[in-house]
């Protein structure tokens, strides 16, 4: 089954002087429209592709793949406008619309917004900055622990609000935060909890032992490496712990404090060093 406005894999069934034709099959042949063709393009041999309906509402395909599918939310720029509506570059030549009736209000030429792309009546893709309607605050979809895909949006008072797998708000804390994040950017995440009214809390770093487990190996790692002395402790900065091994200040501590336990490593103020 042809999936328009995704990704699909699709074996090639025909070449003729007019082009490239793969197996589209209950929805018939659909025709490469690359001027460049893929490597290894001979009949019988799969091909990755983009597909989508052509200006005519003909099934075409190209092994270009563009920033954003059909139901993904994405950070695209405005590139043109005309009495229809604006186009957004996301990394075909043809751009996506995105039709007067979907804008919350004027896009400008230039500037980036947040859009869901989406097929309309007729399964040709455009996009909308609408956003809300697919999206909602409330999920018991998720578990603790579960890694996610974000997409940054905006900040608040307590943190930045993301995007979970493009269904659904998170949010992740300022104080939780240690290093910048950019509306529009993609990163993975946690869910770090589901709240009692449904909301989901986000955390960049995996919550759990697991990952104090996986950050000790670390520690020792960097002591050997650093002649059994690491210039971090329980009372250096946040952004210090983080620019060196990428977690929270609590997490360090979890792991330094195992460490301890074990009698691998010893403490002062200064750092840690390797017994």
């Amino acid at each position: 089954m042809i999936n328009i406005g995704k990704v699909n894999t699709l074996n090639i069934v025909k070449q003729q002087d007019t082009g490239v034709y793969l197996d589209g099959g209950a929805s018939g042949e659909v025709r490469l429209v690359d001027k460049k063709l893929p490597e290894n393009c001979e009949i019988g041999n799969a091909l990755t592709v983009f597909v989508y309906l052509d200006s005519e509402g003909n099934l075409s395909a190209t092994s270009k793949i563009p920033l954003a599918q059909v139901d993904d939310i994405a950070w695209l720029k405005v590139v043109s406008l005309n009495y229809v509506g604006v186009f957004l570059d996301w990394g075909l030549p043809k751009d996506l619309l995105v039709p007067f009736s979907e804008q919350h209000h004027e896009l400008e030429v230039g500037k980036s917004y947040l859009v869901k792309v989406f097929l309309d009546d007729k399964n040709r893709i455009a996009a909308t900055t609408k956003i809300d309607r697919f999206i909602t605050d409330e999920s018991l979809d998720f578990t603790v622990g579960q890694k996610v895909s974000l997409l940054i949006t905006d900040k608040t008072e307590l943190g930045v609000k993301a995007i979970v797998n493009n269904t659904h708000w998170g949010m992740l804390y300022g104080n939780e935060l240690f290093q910048p994040l950019r509306k529009g950017q993609k990163i993975d995440g946690y869910i770090k909890q589901i709240r009692e009214d449904h909301k989901i809390d986000l955390i960049l770093q995996q919550p759990g032992y697991g990952k104090v487990l996986s950050l000790t190996d670390n520690i020792l790692n960097q002591l050997k490496e650093n002649g059994g002395v690491l210039m971090l402790s329980d009372k250096s900065p946040p952004e210090a712990i983080y620019a060196v091994f990428g977690v929270s200040k609590k997490v360090f501590k979890q792991a330094i404090g195992a460490l301890y336990k074990q009698q691998l490593i010893s403490l002062d103020k200064a750092g840690i060093r390797l017994i």
